[in-house]
C-alpha cells in the first residue's frame, strides 16, 4: 500500500524549482528535477516529498501523476491545486502563474530542493536526461513504453540492504494505512 499522491506537495516543490529557475522551465527538465528531489528525499529521509508513482519512460525516470498534471488541459470548471500556481504547457515549457505557499514543505525539504537545483539546475533537459540514464540504475529503457520503478529499486541502487529497504517500505506502508484510517 502506498500513500496517496500529494498534489499540494508536488506543486509546491515544482513552484520552488520554477522560482529558482526564474519562473519558467522546460517540462522535461522540471520533471527530471522533481524526480531527483523525490528520490533524494527518499534516500536521505526515508520518505519522498510527493508520494507519486515512479516510472521509467524513454527519456528517463519521472513522477507519473505529476507528469499527468503538467500534460493535462485545464478544465475551466475544475481548477486543480497544480493549475492555481503552474501554467498549462506552452510548447515545451511551464511557468509560475502565482506564488505557491510553502506550508506543506518542511525547511529540510526546501533545503533539499535547493540542493538538488544547485547540483543539477544548470543542466538543460537533454543533459539531465543523459545524466539520469547513466547514473540512476533503477531506470530501465522501456523501449517506447512505460515501466514501473519500485521504491525498493531506488533504495537498493543507493546501497540500502534488503532489510533496510524493507524497513523503509514498511514505514511508508504504515503511513499510508494511517492516512486511510484518518480519512
Amino acid at each position: 500500500m502506498r500513500a496517496n499522491f500529494r498534489e499540494d506537495r508536488a506543486t509546491q516543490a515544482a513552484a520552488r524549482l520554477l522560482r529558482l529557475q526564474g519562473g519558467k522551465m522546460n517540462v522535461m527538465k522540471l520533471i527530471k528535477l522533481l524526480y531527483l528531489v523525490d528520490r533524494t528525499a527518499l534516500v536521505k529521509h526515508g520518505r519522498p516529498i510527493t508520494f507519486d508513482t515512479y516510472v521509467s519512460m524513454p527519456h528517463g525516470p519521472v513522477l507519473s501523476r505529476t507528469l499527468d498534471r503538467i500534460n493535462e488541459e485545464q478544465d475551466p470548471n475544475q481548477a486543480t491545486y497544480w493549475r492555481k500556481y503552474i501554467s498549462e504547457r506552452q510548447e515545451y515549457d511551464v511557468h509560475l502563474v502565482a506564488n505557491a505557499p510553502n506550508d506543506q514543505l518542511s525547511s529540510a525539504e526546501e533545503s533539499l530542493i535547493d540542493e538538488v537545483f544547485g547540483r543539477f539546475g544548470m543542466l538543460d533537459q537533454w543533459q539531465l536526461r543523459d545524466w539520469c540514464h547513466t547514473h540512476l540504475p533503477e531506470w530501465q529503457d522501456p523501449h517506447g513504453s512505460v515501466l514501473p520503478i519500485q521504491i525498493r529499486d531506488v533504495l537498493l541502487a543507493e546501497g540500502f540492504s534488503e532489510e533496510e529497504a524493507a524497513s523503509v517500505e514498511d514505514a511508508l506502508c504504515a503511513e499510508a494505512m494511517l492516512e486511510q484510517i484518518a480519512q
